[in-house]
């Protein structure tokens, strides 16, 4: 018998009904593969994804197993430190009849913990060295820069100690952050040095979670992680493994949740350190013919439609989650997989760009899949979906026929933000339209607001700060040497934060360093730039610096997290609108006791602007002017702001609120209870 009843999706949002039958049927796929991988229901999904458990290399008895597929193989030896790198016989792996699999079993004292080692696979027509696709643990040789997979076994192995930690989502506050250049001096950091000096940055900051970009092994640093070669082995460029679990451990310790960029939606090409041509099939784990390859990204692009690849991906999730305690996700790219275009020249204008048959709906059910496996075994994960598109319930539930994120980013108010600083002068900044791209959004669908993220500091790119400031960061930047371009790019840049993350519906994210200004775009070493790491750090010293303006930025982001945390739940209170004027360049808006003004304006201030506010008694709480933020200090934020009687309001319980705002500032205030 047919299932009538109309998924929540459709109910939610009326006019996705004409496309209920392209919506029912990616869930009734994604049910399907379900009851197959779980035979029924009879085992968990997450009792399918646990092929980190069997293949690559493991500790067995005294001695190891060690598990890898490849189906076109004809013969893999393991070659390493152990054997000289020859292939001998005692490390000749066997076929297992009937599979896909080979193993080879290793006596106790054949191999030892830090022994490099690789495949050396024989298939029709050719061999080559590879690196097992289910490596743990892979390390690059300092002076002929060859990758290795590196036994890992070390004598003293880490002792968890966050049994009890729970994320906080409300709201939930990210911290962006890259490991590798978190550091001030010009050189890679560590897991140990972040540890030391940035956790306490973040919590000090508020910020109650991190989300880390480059974890998984890639082969090329500058491609800030993206270009992925080991997916379970976590980047040896910052330390061991064990330094990246005391890493989460310590974050865990500080109430910090610990997200990581999971990057399934494709693959480097590389062959000789990847997955691209693993056993002399380039289609092991990727899309035959026109799809194989990323147009776009030099990069291959993986087969969602078989079983094996949903295994090693969904194992994946599992292995980051449980050997590493990470608290969830930020998937990267999945514009990429959810179109046979990867989105690349689409516009979606309207709702059946989303339905149209342009869609791989392979895809969009591991992505469910993913979800309902990474919940499954940590039922406070955090995923969060990057999509350009917009499409329809990636962070809709999924027993209401979305895909069942927790949350997708709101890639719109960087673009928006961008675009009003680039082409808008500052007197056509219009509180209706600011207001409009802040707070639209799916109502069932929660997102992470962000001004901007790493994507602007890139190279070729600018960060907000420097749209704003531009080179006169590095003449005007002191305090005794200000000047005005310095003056509006502070203002600014609070006041752009400050609307960003006061109407949030879910979370707010920010790119290390960021919150204070950072001065520099970010460019990894490259030949171009003399392999230099000048661009690849982030200079803390800038904003411990009291006579620099950065600590003005850097204290005004505190504060303002402060701000929104004294409202509980503060993302699922109603954005109401107060009060706009584009004339006037004013908007006003309310959050559970809290009101939010601001004054775009660049010239004019008002003396004795009114609002109609509930009655009562209101106090200053945050004033982007203030002194200490870098500000002119104009209004005196210590008097309590008493409303005005008007009989026309009386029956609404409203009254006018009436305050002094400055040009080109922002105030929050609380009514008193």
């Amino acid at each position: 018998m047919a299932n009538n009843k109309k998924l929540g999706i459709i109910a939610n949002d009326e006019w996705l009904a004409p496309y209920e039958d392209a919506i029912r049927g990616r869930h009734e796929h994604a049910v399907w593969k379900i009851n197959q991988l779980t035979q029924n229901g009879k085992k968990k999904l997450s009792d399918f994804a646990t092929g980190h458990l069997y293949y690559g290399l493991h500790k067995q008895g005294r001695g190891w197993v060690f598990r890898e597929w490849a189906p076109n193989a004809l013969d893999i030896y393991l070659i390493g430190d152990f054997s000289d790198w020859q292939e001998k016989e005692e490390f000749r792996c066997h076929h297992i009849p009937g599979t896909g699999d080979w193993e080879l079993n290793i006596p106790a004292g054949k191999i030892k913990h830090k022994d490099l080692y690789k495949m050396k696979v024989h298939w029709r027509g050719g061999e080559g060295e590879r690196i097992p696709a289910w490596a743990t643990r892979v390390v690059q040789d300092e002076e002929t820069k060859i990758f290795s997979a590196q036994v890992w076994n070390p004598r003293t192995k880490h002792t968890w100690h966050d049994a009890k930690f729970k994320p906080t989502t409300a709201p939930l506050l990210i911290y962006e952050c890259h490991v590798g250049m978190a550091q001030d001096a010009e050189k890679v950091g560590t897991y140990k040095e972040f540890t030391k000096n940035i956790l306490p940055r973040v919590k000090k900051d508020g910020y109650n979670c991190i989300q880390i970009m480059a974890i998984q092994e890639h082969p090329y640093y500058g491609s800030f992680g993206y270009h992925v070669s080991s997916f379970f082995a976590p980047s040896s460029r910052c330390g061991t493994p064990e330094d990246l679990k005391e890493l989460i451990d310590t974050a865990h310790k500080m109430g910090l949740a610990v997200i990581m960029d999971i990057v399934h939606s494709h693959a480097v090409k590389n062959e000789v350190e990847g997955l691209g041509n693993l056993c002399g099939d380039p289609n092991q784990f990727f899309y035959p013919g026109d799809r194989h390859e990323h147009p776009a990204w030099d990069s291959l692009c993986f087969d969602y439609g078989k079983d094996d690849v949903m295994h090693f991906l969904l194992s994946n999730c599992k292995y980051w989650l449980e050997e590493f305690h990470f608290d969830g996700f930020r998937f990267d790219g999945i514009t990429s997989m959810l179109y046979y275009s990867h989105g690349l020249g689409e516009a979606f204008m309207n709702y059946g760009d989303y339905f149209n048959g342009h869609q791989d709906d392979n895809a969009i059910c591991y992505l469910t899949l993913a979800n309902k496996l990474i919940h499954e075994i940590k039922p406070h994960a955090i995923t969060i979906a990057e999509d350009v598109s917009g499409m329809p319930g990636l962070a809709a539930k999924f027993e209401d026929g979305g895909y069942g994120f927790d949350y997708r980013l709101a890639m719109n108010v960087p673009d928006y933000w961008i675009k009003t600083i680039k082409e808008k002068k500052d007197e056509d900044w219009h509180p209706s339209s600011i207001f409009w791209e802040m707070t639209n959004r799916r109502a069932d669908e929660k997102t992470i607001s962000y001004a901007e993220s790493h994507d602007q500091a890139l190279v070729g790119d600018k960060t907000i700060i420097f749209r704003l400031i531009d080179a006169d960061m590095y003449w005007h930047f002191s305090k005794d040497n200000r000047n005005g371009m310095v003056d509006r790019g502070i203002a600014l840049h609070k006041m752009i934060r400050l609307v960003t993350a006061s109407t949030i519906n879910g979370g707010y994210l920010n790119f290390m360093g960021n919150e204070f200004g950072h001065p520099e775009w970010i460019d990894f070493p490259r030949e171009g730039n003399g392999w230099s790491y000048k661009y690849a750090r982030r200079q803390w010293h800038l904003v411990d610096d009291q006579k620099l303006c950065y600590h003005y930025l850097g204290d005004f982001d505190r504060e303002m997290l402060a701000t929104l945390k004294t409202v509980k739940n503060i993302q699922k209170q109603p954005v109401v609108e107060i009060w706009h004027n584009d004339g006037d360049q004013v908007l006003a808006y309310s959050r559970g006791d809290l009101v939010f003004v601001f004054n775009f304006s660049p010239t004019q201030s008002f003396p004795d602007y009114g609002f109609l506010v509930p009655k009562g008694e209101y106090e200053v709480v945050l004033n982007t002017d203030a002194k200490e933020f870098g500000g002119n200090g104009l209004a005196d934020d210590s008097v309590i702001h008493k409303t005005n009687f008007d009989p026309l309001y009386e029956k609404d319980g409203k009254e006018w609120l009436k305050i002094y705002i400055p040009a080109r500032s922002a105030v929050v205030l609380r009514k008193k209870k």
